[in-house]
């Protein structure tokens, strides 16, 4: 069964949520908006190293554009990266742009080349969408995860999330012969329950990176999100739960052969209490985006009332019953951490 039917609308961004985001740096004045970049000339196919179809284009302009978009692409790169010093643009480039057609935001992908060593680095420009950035900002302070983004004049300005897509890893690298599968079972419901305690949905393998890092003796996983465009929207239990995706499946299958079920719920406590002190230690700042996500219409009001009567019942509390928004939903599944 397929737990999301349709994409979702793009939900533009209220003034409490603009106003947080100033107030905490997330905001900027832009010289370049996301329609500018819709004014392309051409589009051409981009393959992979394989020779597949990527899914995405790179796009060409005018003559008489580049230079305006070049420079403002590079303006957006020195906020993200330097808080607007400009002066670390003398030796940066832009060296491709690609479209995404299929997703949510339609989102353009920035290549910039250091011209001085020929490293390149992507960044991400996209139509603001209200439910991507309260995810983004949701990860950013309960999540183990920091990420960079920035909103100004309806665009949302993000930086690349490092990792191996889940739907790769699986196909390429998770049955290797150094995989562990009891770290990378553990990371999978720990993550698990990060989505579901803060209601983030469609974590799909194609949604995710696996980050790997090189420990003294094994290797050690930490599953991050991607695509943050179905934080709080859908009816159903199931669509916040990665466990529930068949994409997942090899996932699942690992935490069944290798965790206990006294060891999986060792690490969904472990995860909850590690959840309580981010919200504890960044209390000034969660707060306020809560209270701006609470007055916020982030989906219909059906799947609000159906989800409060499912979470209810999960949780045998009727206080989700009386949830008047998305937010709410989110602000009282966090306040359960304080009363464990």
């Amino acid at each position: 069964m397929k737990l999301i039917s349709r994409k979702k609308e793009v939900l533009p961004i209220s003034r409490n949520l603009d106003k947080y985001l100033r107030y905490f740096d997330r905001g900027c004045r832009m010289s370049l908006e996301y329609d500018d970049l819709l004014k392309y000339h051409e589009a051409f196919a981009l393959y992979d190293k394989e020779g597949n179809d990527s899914l995405w284009s790179t796009v060409a302009y005018d003559q008489g554009q580049i230079d305006e978009i070049h420079s403002g692409l590079l303006q957006m790169y020195s906020h993200l990266r330097s808080l607007g010093e400009i002066a670390i643009q003398k030796h940066l480039v832009v060296d491709r742009i690609d479209l995404c057609l299929y997703g949510n935001t339609k989102p353009f992908r920035v290549r910039i080349l250091n011209t001085l060593n020929e490293n390149f680095e992507y960044f991400y420009v996209k139509d603001a969408d209200a439910s991507r950035v309260y995810g983004l900002e949701l990860e950013h302070v309960l999540s183990p995860n920091r990420i960079g983004f920035l909103y100004g004049n309806a665009t949302l300005v993000e930086e690349h999330i490092y990792g191996i897509p889940g739907d790769i890893f699986l196909k390429k690298h998770a049955f290797e012969s150094e995989t562990n599968y009891v770290r990378l079972a553990k990371e999978f419901v720990k993550f698990n329950e990060r989505c579901f305690i803060r209601l983030l949905g469609d974590m799909h393998a194609a949604n995710f990176v696996v980050d790997i890092t090189m420990d003294f003796e094994e290797n050690f996983y930490r599953i991050r999100g991607i695509d943050f465009d179905q934080q709080s929207y859908e009816s159903t239990k199931k669509v916040y739960l990665p466990q529930f995706y068949k994409e997942n499946k090899p996932f699942v299958d690992m935490v069944m052969e290798y965790l206990s079920q006294q060891t999986i719920e060792q690490y969904q406590q472990e995860e909850r209490a590690l959840i309580k002190r981010r919200m504890k230690a960044s209390r000034y700042r969660l707060m306020p985006l809560l209270d701006a996500m609470a007055c916020d219409r982030l989906a219909p009001r059906e799947n609000q009332n159906k989800l409060a009567a499912i979470l209810a019942d999960h949780y045998k509390n009727s206080e989700f019953t009386k949830a008047k928004s998305m937010g709410d939903l989110v602000k009282m599944s966090l306040k359960l951490l304080d009363e464990d």
